[in-house]
């Protein structure tokens, strides 16, 4: 018991519920390198990120102790999922924001326009965020995997044409596309990208 290392996630949040600061630390360090390249990825800048970062975990301790902490075997995804929402927040705060107007009347009102204009917007963030989350996933496979997979995809090559430039079969183009996919689905649950 003296090696909280070797503890499950959940366990270590028992732990931690129960009084014991060391248990936070170890889940601390097990995923603040994952957690802070992942925010870093996405918002480019280094004391953003680190900004951030601190709010994810702030977020992770507050809602520990308030007991709203549901997620039982899926802590990695949980913490991920937070810092995704907080990038998502940081953007939509950041965006011009919702105008607001008068007429005759002197009574304020919300433009439909601006409305729309910013709903617009916030799905264009969205689909930007989910593009960068993709491109992101794509730097985490090996190599040959993410060279047949950015042929395919971004080249648009045929297996063929990949096997001929990579100086390989086709059926192992093939196969390591197949892995590719496969292995973006495992790393997407794991930095908890899933839908």
């Amino acid at each position: 018991m003296n090696d909280f290392n070797e503890l499950s996630d959940e366990k270590l949040v028992s732990l931690y519920l129960k009084g014991n600061n060391n248990a936070f630390d170890v889940l601390l360090n097990r995923y603040k390198s994952k957690v802070f390249q992942y925010i870093f990825y996405s918002v480019k800048k280094q004391e953003l990120a680190e900004d951030l970062f601190q709010d994810v975990f702030v977020k992770v301790v507050m809602t520990l102790r308030d007991g709203r902490y549901k997620e039982n075997g899926k802590f990695a995804p949980w913490i991920m999922r937070i810092a995704h929402n907080l990038i998502i927040d940081h953007h939509r705060h950041n965006n011009n924001g919702i105008k607001i107007v008068s007429n005759d009347d002197d009574t304020n009102y919300i433009s439909d326009r601006n409305i729309a204009i910013n709903e617009n917007r916030e799905l264009e963030l969205i689909e930007q965020q989910t593009l960068s989350d993709a491109e992101f996933l794509v730097t985490l496979l090996p190599r040959y995997q993410r060279e047949v997979l950015c042929m395919r995809i971004y080249e648009n090559l045929s297996f063929k044409e990949i096997a001929e430039k990579t100086g390989v079969s086709i059926n192992t183009a093939l196969g390591r596309m197949h892995y590719a996919i496969q292995s973006l689905r495992k790393l997407a649950a794991e930095y908890g990208m899933t839908a």
